[in-house]
């Protein structure tokens, strides 16, 4: 009888085991804290990379402060594109943080509706022609009515995420060239596109596609008390 009564409960509890609603997994991002000992010294990197006449230092630390949130699959390329410079500089620079060396350093387009000679507005919105500022994920690329284009994922929600279905992509353009500023005094403009020199096109999508980071910087107050990447940072 104790036998049977043991073998009863058994089965009561293994059934009601097996019904219970299992608890629901709350999924967060883990931003690491680390003490001023082992913080990153972002100032001797950008030294040893020579950056000093070629990209703004707050830029580069944000960027790279970035990157350790997102924690991107592909960490030693990194591209930074500067919008306090005007159009006619060189704004965007490709970076290989291993070998800590500049790969590329060129002129780069913002969106007509964004300013002439300089990036001031920026906008999220769809058909609003202008650049959006923020954190990217390269990913695929493609042939399409600009040539060889590289698709970008934009990954601050409210800030940059409408930049796939904008089809705010880097591409190569006419208008992004020396000949164009010496002609105008100023660079081209895309429709929110970071568009390229027809020449570097290529070889910069070929560096930095496939799930490398883009950050696009302008000392923005707005995007800096929005991002919740950016935020908390500094």
């Amino acid at each position: 009888m104790r036998i049977v009564l043991l073998i009863i409960i058994t089965f009561f509890l293994t059934s009601f085991n097996l019904t219970k609603t299992p608890l629901q997994k709350v999924h967060t991002v883990e931003i690491p804290i680390t003490s001023e000992h082992n913080k990153p010294d972002f100032a001797q990197l950008y030294e040893e990379i020579q950056l000093e006449n070629v990209l703004n230092f707050e830029a580069f630390e944000q960027a790279l402060s970035g990157m350790e949130k997102i924690n991107p699959d592909k960490k030693d390329i990194i591209t930074i594109i500067d919008f306090t410079l005007p159009s006619t500089e060189k704004r965007m620079v490709v970076l290989n943080l291993d070998s800590k060396k500049i790969l590329f350093h060129t002129i780069v387009s913002h969106g007509k509706n964004s300013g002439e000679q300089y990036a001031t507005s920026f906008s999220n919105q769809h058909g609003s022609y202008q650049s959006s500022l923020g954190f990217y994920l390269t990913e695929n690329t493609y042939f399409g009515a600009n040539g060889y284009s590289l698709v970008l994922e934009g990954i601050e929600k409210g800030i940059n995420d409408q930049a796939k279905p904008r089809a705010v992509v880097i591409h190569g353009a006419d208008y992004c060239s020396e000949d164009f500023i010496q002609s105008t005094g100023r660079l081209g403009r895309s429709y929110g596109c970071p568009a390229l020199p027809r020449e570097l096109n290529q070889p910069i999508i070929d560096t930095i596609k496939e799930g490398t980071l883009l950050y696009i910087y302008a000392d923005n107050q707005e995007y800096t008390t929005s991002s919740e990447v950016i935020k908390n940072m500094m």
